[in-house]
């Protein structure tokens, strides 16, 4: 849902800027006495954007307004849905343990990242870990970033993190699962010149 989202995201963000970009650059060149084509809605510089006839055209038609204040209504529901949908959190706040009494404890996502961040960090060529929880409270999920030593084989580092790190806060939160997506990348080291 994630990606669709994003690449949604961006698909409008490029059409309305396309289209604020073609209209606002042809305003501007017929504006400056670049003459206007055949097919533009306006015959020239001094032309205005709506004529009398063109804001009084509808005056009198009872369905007009209504129509009017659907449409901006409807774009002004879908601009705050995509609003809600950009700036909505991706990082998990809490995780619900079961403590195997019929109740639960609520723990902190960051500490449970902080904790995960650590134990990866302590993996062998491991250079630098990036942990972020995402999903439900109940069925977390975690995205890790390692930056691994140019000496070190990455499956051997990706077994030693789902089997230590990610084995622990499985096991001590007490959750069935968690899944996780994790990205390797190597450190790149500049070349240093030996005299």
């Amino acid at each position: 849902m994630r990606a669709v989202l994003r690449t949604v995201n961006r698909v409008l963000l490029g059409l309305v800027g396309l289209v604020l970009l073609a209209l606002g650059g042809s305003v501007l060149a017929i504006g400056l006495g670049t003459p206007a084509p055949s097919w533009w809605i306006h015959d020239g510089r001094h032309d205005v954007l709506l004529g009398d006839a063109e804001r009084t055209r509808w005056r009198d038609a009872g369905w007009w307004w209504p129509a009017v204040i659907a449409a901006l209504a409807v774009l002004l529901l879908l601009a705050l849905w995509w609003l809600v949908a950009v700036l909505r959190r991706r990082r998990l706040a809490e995780v619900l343990v079961d403590t195997g009494d019929g109740e639960g404890a609520l723990l902190r996502g960051r500490a449970l990242e902080s904790v995960l961040t650590q134990e990866a960090d302590r993996v062998d060529g491991v250079e630098a870990a990036k942990v972020r929880l995402t999903g439900r409270r109940r069925a977390p999920r975690t995205r890790v970033g390692l930056r691994l030593e140019p000496h070190v084989d990455p499956g051997t580092a990706l077994n030693e993190l789902t089997t230590r790190a990610l084995a622990h806060a499985r096991d001590s939160a007490g959750l069935a699962a968690l899944p996780a997506e994790v990205r390797l990348r190597g450190v790149r080291h500049r070349a240093e010149r030996v005299t």
